[in-house]
């Protein structure tokens, strides 16, 4: 695969730091609609809730001036692409009174893209207990919203950023901030699999627009069934990384509890390849060696009271057990788990 540059800044900066009243002025100005604001914690965007004196609520999204204006065009035709799919809850884009998808706002001197879409009203998977029953509920959901982005492309579906399972191999120059040796080896054995195992033949996977960040907090339990937010990840890659993504935040005690209800609902709307089912184990183990290497860099790079950092602080312990427990399970046990599909 030819290497492409890495850009650290998507990630390693803060979100804008727009202030409330000028967010709620443009908000009325371009798109018609006031009320309370409510600051939600992300990493890249400034999300605001939007509640209406009626009722009607929104997430008010200001994007940083340094995003590809590409790639915020590319999450916003892929939601107006998702609109078609009644299966599935999904946030809708609101238009500006304009007509437009997005409208502009000043950040300290820099223009800043401002958007809105519905809130979708559920409850995150993260806030239950998870059963093999919703991991089965979850696998099939996120099946049925592949095979709704399988025939769109944009130009731009390919951000640059260090949380594409493509780049794997680029976190390596980040494993000096892990302080913990240990660890460092066993994410460092993480990543030389990759680059043996999964990395040489990524070219010629099966690929598509995929979501890229389905963990429990942006897939929610709602009246009409299991639907999806937050879709600042998404990029095209191969499929087999949505299940593997998705895999590595179901973090049972025991891995196959979780993990085998969830891939068998995934495989039977949208089946997987013999040789996509051959890498599980290594992508799924990938994605848990990049979340703890990026949770270690952003120990140093983020102010410590940063509200994105100390909420990694309370997660990303689950990777690391994780991830023993992966590593103590085996490569050759773990693909028996799914000698059935």
């Amino acid at each position: 695969m030819t290497p492409r540059k890495t850009s650290l800044s998507a990630i390693a900066i803060a979100p804008p730091q727009a202030d409330v009243a000028d967010v709620a002025a443009r908000v009325l100005a371009q798109f018609g609609l006031q009320g309370d604001y409510l600051p939600l914690v992300s990493e890249r965007d400034q999300n605001f809730r939007l509640t209406t004196s009626d009722g009607r609520r929104f997430v008010v999204k200001v994007t940083s001036s340094l995003e590809d204006s590409a790639v915020t065009d590319f999450q916003i035709a892929a939601l107006l692409h998702l609109e078609r799919e009644d299966n599935l809850p999904l946030p809708r884009v609101v238009r500006a009174l304009d007509g437009k998808t997005s409208g502009t706002i000043d950040v300290g001197g820099s223009a800043c893209r401002l958007r809105i879409v519905d809130f979708v009203e559920g409850q995150p998977l993260d806030e239950f207990d998870m059963m093999p029953d919703m991991a089965g509920r979850f696998g099939a959901a996120l099946a049925m919203f592949d095979l709704a982005l399988g025939g769109f492309s944009h130009p731009g579906q390919s951000p640059l950023l260090l949380w594409d399972m493509q780049r794997t191999g680029e976190v390596r120059h980040l494993l000096d901030f892990i302080d913990d040796e240990d660890l460092r080896r066993r994410v460092e054995t993480v990543i030389d699999d990759f680059d043996a195992r999964v990395a040489p033949g990524m070219d010629r996977m099966r690929a598509q627009v995929i979501h890229s960040d389905a963990n429990p907090e942006n897939v929610l339990l709602c009246d009409s069934g299991i639907g999806f937010i937050d879709f600042g990840d998404m990029m095209r890659a191969p499929l087999v990384f949505e299940v593997a993504i998705a895999a590595s935040y179901l973090r049972a005690e025991k891995p196959f509890d979780l993990i085998v209800p969830f891939i068998e609902a995934f495989h039977a709307v949208l089946p997987l390849q013999n040789d996509e089912l051959q890498l599980l184990f290594d992508l799924i183990r990938a994605r848990l060696a990049t979340s703890i290497t990026l949770f270690y860099w952003r120990l140093r790079e983020r102010d410590p009271d940063d509200e994105y950092r100390n909420k990694l602080l309370a997660t990303e312990q689950s990777a690391i057990a994780f991830l023993v427990a992966l590593d103590e399970l085996g490569r050759e046990r773990f693909l028996a788990g799914f000698d059935q599909l």
